[in-house]
């Protein structure tokens, strides 16, 4: 009994192994030529198996690329809120919230580049990607959230602190030759001077 309980530990150790190098093989196509272009064939060249294999342990493709995206974010998790709320003054928070972002931006752009550009084309992509936008939507309150009710309220300030938190912005602005923490204070001056409408 005690074997028999040992070899089906030994085997589910095995398959978590196999479906993690899977899952890691995805993962790094996709950084390198986009979930687009990334392949079953190719996931399963990269792992070292057969693509049987990978349909074995992801029926459906959304299901592997909901394990990709996942684990990717947990080995590059955005800045959290902790980092601004718990020990910035309010006042500075749109611009502590912009240098951590666009730092975390600048490293881990080769993703980020190929998921937008992909976003359109693959429908599973474009939901996961959701969580995302929600993400952003909660810095886009955070860098408001000092300003006065009526510049708060205003679609101007929104529609700045909306524009400065997006992966473009940053792709942009990197373009120019400007660093990150000179990008975070040109928008985060901008957010101040937007009129209240």
């Amino acid at each position: 009994m005690e074997k028999r309980k040992y070899n089906k530990g030994l085997r589910a150790d095995k398959e978590g192994e196999m479906r993690l190098r899977i899952v890691e093989a995805a993962m790094n196509l996709h950084g390198e030529v986009g979930p687009a272009q990334t392949t079953i064939s190719a996931i399963a060249d990269r792992a070292g198996v057969q693509r049987l294999t990978v349909y074995r342990h992801f029926p459906e493709e959304n299901e592997l690329l909901g394990a990709c995206s996942s684990h990717w974010l947990e080995l590059n998790p955005p800045p959290g809120p902790e980092s601004w709320r718990e020990s910035v003054a309010t006042g500075d928070w749109a611009i502590a919230i912009l240098s951590m972002l666009y730092q975390y931006y600048s490293e881990t752009a080769y993703m980020w580049d190929h998921c937008y550009r992909d976003r359109a084309n693959v429908a599973a992509l474009d939901e996961k990607m959701k969580g995302f936008d929600a993400y952003l939507e909660m810095l886009t309150d955070d860098m408001l959230a000092s300003q006065d009710d009526e510049r708060r309220r205003g679609k101007m300030c929104r529609a700045v602190a909306q524009h400065a938190v997006q992966f473009s912005t940053w792709q942009s602005l990197s373009r120019t030759g400007i660093d990150n923490a000179e990008m975070a204070a040109l928008m985060d001056d901008w957010l101040h001077k937007c009129p209240h409408a």
